[in-house]
């Protein structure tokens, strides 16, 4: 058994819906990503990538690193690059929740916040990598990011629904989680549905982005995504208080999104198993209005 902090990351709980869902023909889990040592399912690419820039030489502990993230990449990276004592500044849009900046912090990265959002952070950063000597791992571009979930995330749905899963619901931002979810588990069945969550025209949902096309992770791949579900930031926040009151999940609102999805697809179904990433804990958004 790995007792690391490293060895822990990962295998996290199935738990299936108890209320939410309310078709007897289908069954509908929730993969508890939240229980990662981070806090979130990006523990995985942060530390698949950081991992292999090291073991490639693309950096070492004399590297100045860098990344644009919304959030839970950052934290992720923060406490990864702390472990292997490697310098990080994460850049992150100034509307971030004072727990991600302070959670960043403790971890050791330094944070600077740009006030245009998270494609002003990618700017900032590519800016400093072309001009200052940086490093950026670019989760947007990174094959590192996706093939995390392809060794990981995908084979643990598969085990833990003993080969049954029909359909997979996650929301996308980077799209690493989608991407290499989707990849592996095509691979075991093809026919299993992969379904895709962003948001609505208008709506803006930490953590699900419907991007501009000059800023659309370069891992993004159609063909992975059979099917894309919409979801407004009001049915988000409402799907994300449900959950924390009736499922006993306490998770942050591109989770809410993803659910909202999942469940829209479980009143479809004749029949199906259906796996929901539950990507991160709902405690670093309680200085937010979410669950006000």
């Amino acid at each position: 058994m790995n007792n690391t902090l490293i060895g822990q990351i990962g295998n996290t709980p199935l738990v299936k819906s108890m209320v939410l869902n309310i078709n007897p023909n289908v069954s509908l889990y929730f993969k508890l990503e939240g229980n990662n040592p981070g806090g979130s399912v990006k523990d995985r690419a942060a530390y698949n990538m950081i991992q292999n820039a090291l073991d490639t030489g693309r950096i070492d502990n004399t590297s100045k690193l860098i990344e644009a993230t919304s959030g839970n990449t950052g934290i992720a990276l923060a406490m990864i690059a702390g472990i292997f004592k490697l310098d990080i500044e994460l850049v992150m849009p100034a509307s971030a929740t004072k727990e991600r900046v302070q959670t960043m912090k403790a971890y050791g990265a330094k944070v600077t916040l740009h006030p245009d959002g998270i494609e002003g952070a990618r700017d900032y950063a590519m800016a400093k990598v072309q001009n200052e000597g940086y490093y950026t791992f670019n989760q947007f571009a990174n094959e590192d990011n996706w093939k995390a979930h392809y060794k990981t995330t995908g084979p643990e749905i598969w085990r833990d629904t003993n080969g049954e899963v029909t359909h997979f619901v996650s929301s996308m931002g980077t799209t690493g989680t989608i991407m290499g979810t989707s990849s592996y588990l095509k691979e075991q069945n093809e026919n299993i549905q992969i379904v895709g969550v962003q948001p609505k025209d208008g709506s803006s949902i930490p953590g699900i982005r419907k991007w501009p096309k000059e800023y659309l992770p370069k891992i993004f791949d159609a063909n992975k995504v059979d099917r894309t579900l919409e979801v407004s930031r009001d049915e988000a926040i409402a799907m994300t208080r449900r959950l924390a009151k009736e499922e006993g999940i306490l998770a942050g609102m591109s989770s809410g999104g993803a659910i909202t999805a999942a469940l829209k697809l479980a009143n479809e179904l004749k029949s199906g198993v259906i796996v929901s990433i539950i990507c991160d804990r709902g405690d670093r958004y309680l200085s937010s209005d979410l669950f006000e």
